[in-house]
C-alpha cells in the first residue's frame, strides 16, 4: 500500500469552488481499481489550501486512475488552481 499526499493552493476567491471540485472527485477515486481511501483536507489556518490523501495498493493504480480521469472535465476545473498540484508518493512507516 501506499499513500499519496497532494497539495493544491486555490486561485483568489475559488477556494470553495476548488474544495467543492475535490470532494466531487471522491466517488470516481473510490470507484477506481486500487483505490483504498480518499479524503480532502483543509488547513485551519488557509483557507486557500487544500490537502488530497490517498491509500492506493500502488503507485501504479493512482496513475491510471488519473489517465483514465475525463481530461476535459479536468481541463474545465483548471481555472480554480493558484498553481500546479503538487504532491508525493508515501509507504507507512
Amino acid at each position: 500500500m501506499i499513500v499519496r499526499i497532494g497539495e493544491f493552493q486555490a486561485a483568489p476567491g475559488q477556494a470553495e469552488a476548488l474544495k467543492s471540485f475535490l470532494l466531487s472527485l471522491s466517488e470516481y477515486i473510490c470507484a477506481s481499481p486500487g483505490c483504498l481511501s480518499y479524503e480532502v483536507l483543509c488547513p485551519l489556518d488557509e483557507a486557500g489550501r487544500l490537502l488530497v490523501i490517498e491509500r492506493w495498493e500502488s503507485a501504479e493504480h493512482h496513475r491510471a486512475s488519473v489517465q483514465a480521469y475525463p481530461k476535459d472535465k479536468m481541463q474545465d476545473a483548471m481555472s480554480l488552481f493558484a498553481a500546479p498540484p503538487t504532491g508525493g508518493y508515501y509507504a507507512l512507516a
